[in-house]
């Protein structure tokens, strides 16, 4: 399974961990990404998502069915 969002794509970042001598070592920040299942009433079925917190309040504010119809217009299936 992948570290990404299914509806903002969001996925890990790269960068240096320094520590107090200033020694530079690589570290990722990995996505905060949660599983949710959601009931689509227009197919009657279940879809379950891996989403971060912000795809979260996304689709609690523009609803699941806008969201998945978002998703594939971007060719994404689900």
């Amino acid at each position: 399974m992948s570290r990404r969002c299914d509806v903002t794509g969001a996925e890990p970042s790269f960068g240096n961990a320094v520590s107090h001598s200033h020694r530079r070592t690589r570290r990722r920040w990995n996505p905060n990404l949660q599983s949710h299942r959601y009931w689509l009433p227009s197919e009657r079925r279940w879809v379950s998502l891996t989403l971060t917190a912000k795809a979260l309040k996304t689709v609690d504010r523009k609803g699941i069915e806008k969201v998945v119809a978002e998703m594939r217009a971007r060719g994404v299936k689900l």
